[in-house]
């Protein structure tokens, strides 16, 4: 059997999480390590605003290298385009032959990936793609996931869910219309504990502040002085 080596794309959230999780069951997978774009002025996470320590932390517990594409703040899409082709020319000694995502169901994002992979050599993977969310996020609870919300976009959500645990009583606080797993943007995350690790991130929640249009609930390493 050829083996799929496999870059994870990593945003520090619950899907890109469960996906390391489904793929660390897979035998026809070799995880090479995860893949995240930082924002170079914040050095935090892009979109999660997740703190770098707490981003290398995560590689830690899953025992994966970890590659960190930084990028500008703010990014425009040639920028952007920039960074990738530059990550993509660094990693040519690795051997990797795939690279896996956590989308769910939007089709424009995947032909998105799809595209910028063309003439990389890499085959992109979507292994949770059209699982239904509802089922996906009951799923994700009962095997121990431990998240934390990091961001709302108040136009969809309200902002006191930020910083909120996603659990049972998340999901049955949504509104009707937003999905599960926030996969319209309502929300973003940070995985901290979960079968996916081989040991918890110990966190905090700092402060709740609005910036640029959005609600960030600021995470922090428990015990730490930031």
């Amino acid at each position: 059997m050829r083996m799929k080596k496999t870059l994870l794309s990593w945003s520090s959230g619950k899907d890109s999480a469960w996906t390391l999780y489904t793929l660390q069951q897979r035998s026809d997978v070799e995880l090479l390590g995860l893949v995240t774009t930082v924002n170079q002025t914040h050095q935090r996470v892009a979109m999660h605003a997740v703190r770098l320590v707490l981003l290398e932390q995560q590689a830690a517990a899953a025992n994966l290298p970890l590659h960190i594409i930084n990028i500008p703040h703010p990014c425009s899409n040639e920028k952007y385009n920039q960074a990738m082709d530059g990550f993509f020319d660094s990693i040519q000694q690795i051997g990797a032959t795939h690279m896996a995502f956590g989308d769910l169901f939007l089709e424009d994002i995947r032909q998105y990936r799809e595209e910028n992979l063309k003439g990389t050599g890499l085959t992109p993977m979507f292994p949770l793609w059209l699982e239904p969310t509802e089922k996906l996020a009951q799923k994700m609870i009962d095997a121990g996931l431990k998240t934390r919300i990091t961001c709302i976009d108040p136009n969809k959500l309200s902002a006191n869910f930020a910083g909120r645990e996603f659990n049972q009583q998340f999901l049955d606080d949504l509104p009707d219309g937003i999905d599960p797993c926030g996969e319209n943007g309502e929300f973003h995350s940070f995985t901290y504990a979960g079968p996916m690790f081989k040991k918890p991130i110990n966190i905090s929640t700092g402060d709740v502040v609005e910036r640029e249009g959005f609600i960030f609930a600021d995470l922090q390493p428990e015990g730490s002085v930031l």
